[in-house]
């Protein structure tokens, strides 16, 4: 069946052929703590999130986790203006914000693509609106993700 599906899309790569089979992902509800604790074990910069019947509702990166525990600048001159200070008012953040839900943070208008698409399309979304990781998403279920990495290891093995 793949092979007919390669000369239905033009022969090229496929998303499937190079994307990551087993993406790090949160369900909806989670904790920022959670969050937190899967970005760091995972190594990854960027959670896929499912509701809670397993089917893909957007992603949520490790950047919306840290802006969200970052002080402004009138909170750090408030307190005094040093880097310790910013680095305090980080962390009493990070301990206030742990047991929130993530669900405000999650970006639900994602950019995905299917498994199926050739490999130039979707390096061609991910380069154009500045993606890390693209979720890969086969009728409202979560399949894969295909980074920049996976772009690169694509051109060393498919070239």
């Amino acid at each position: 069946m793949r092979d007919n599906r390669r000369a239905d899309l033009g022969g090229g790569v496929l998303v499937s052929d190079v994307m990551t089979a087993f993406p790090a992902y949160i369900r909806l509800g989670a904790t920022i703590r959670r969050a937190a604790e899967v970005v760091s074990v995972s190594e990854v910069g960027q959670l896929m999130v499912l509701d809670h019947d397993g089917r893909f509702v957007g992603s949520l990166s490790e950047e919306d986790l840290v802006r969200a525990m970052l002080p402004g600048f009138d909170d750090v001159t408030a307190a005094g203006g040093t880097l310790a200070d910013a680095f305090r008012i980080f962390l009493e953040r990070g301990r206030a914000l742990a047991d929130r839900v993530i669900d405000p943070l999650v970006v639900r208008d994602a950019a995905t693509v299917r498994s199926i698409d050739e490999l130039a399309r979707a390096a061609i979304v991910m380069i154009d609106r500045g993606i890390r990781r693209l979720p890969v998403v086969d009728d409202g279920t979560l399949v894969g993700t295909l980074s920049r990495a996976d772009l690169c290891r694509a051109v060393i093995y498919h070239s």
